[in-house]
């Protein structure tokens, strides 16, 4: 019974395994994201804002803040209307 149990046991942790590794692929990179100005609706924020004076993600409070920002892939920024890779303030 014991060597069931054991080999259960293995046998899970190696498909979570193989499951987290073919997902490895899906997460972001930071060298191929930038942060992207002016384009984050109210509330959707990814971080701080010195302009807005708040630290938290989430916190945008309008569409369209020219100091509120969200990471996308590195080259759309500038190719979104409004969208810059410095803020305004």
């Amino acid at each position: 019974m014991k060597n069931k149990f054991l080999a259960s046991i293995t046998i899970s942790i190696a498909s979570l395994s193989t499951i987290q590794n073919s997902y490895a692929h899906l997460e972001p990179k930071s060298d191929k994201f930038e942060k992207c100005y002016g384009i984050v609706k109210a509330g959707k924020n990814d971080c701080a804002s010195k302009a807005n004076k708040h630290s938290c993600a989430t916190l945008a409070k309008v569409d369209r803040d020219p100091n509120e920002w969200i990471k996308i892939p590195n080259g759309l920024c500038n190719k979104i209307v409004g969208g810059s890779t410095k803020p305004k303030g």
